[in-house]
């Protein structure tokens, strides 16, 4: 199974592609999506978008994961940040890629082992787990961990976060 994992922001918008098989992580490709800074935010959102949709033509998932908002102290920035994730999840959606989403202790947890870890921490671990000769950027290697946290989920047969066992679809968009 291939899985574009996402980790959205208005300035910065990590994704990692992993391949994943009976267990096994096998790193496809990471990058960061940079709107433009000073551009007005529905430019930034269109690029973010746009850059979405050529990240799902160049590696054709099979599902996509991404991060959950978190609780912010600035109210404004968590807005524009759920307006990034949406830009992003509205690519996926517009694709019919299947989305889970996890909250970033998830993320954290299934990556370094709990749910505190610091940024270095996460970039560190992604790394190791994937077996890369170089740090991935903080956005890149985010995205990574999302992606890898959906696979531990998968193979784990834990389903999609959020779902009970009557309806296992229930937080996956189609």
């Amino acid at each position: 199974m291939r899985i574009l994992g996402i980790d959205p922001g208005s300035r910065a918008t990590g994704y990692g592609v992993v391949d994943a098989h009976g267990g096994r992580l096998a790193f496809v490709g990471c990058g960061v999506i940079r709107p433009p800074a000073r551009a007005p935010l529905p430019d930034r959102l269109l690029v973010i978008h746009d850059g979405v949709v050529e990240v799902l033509a160049e590696y054709a998932p099979d599902a996509a994961a991404v991060e959950d908002l978190f609780v912010a102290a600035n109210p404004r920035a968590a807005l524009v940040l759920g307006h990034a994730r949406g830009a992003a999840v509205l690519a996926l959606a517009g694709r019919q890629v299947p989305v889970a989403e996890y909250t970033p202790r998830m993320v954290k947890q299934a990556v370094v082992g709990h749910g505190q870890a610091v940024k270095a921490q996460v970039q560190g671990m992604v790394r190791v787990l994937l077996g890369l000769a170089s740090m991935p950027s903080s956005d890149a290697a985010d995205a990574l961990a999302v992606a890898i946290c959906h696979a531990n989920h998968q193979s784990a047969g834990l389903g999609v976060p959020g779902a009970g066992p009557a309806d296992p679809a229930a937080t996956v968009r189609r």
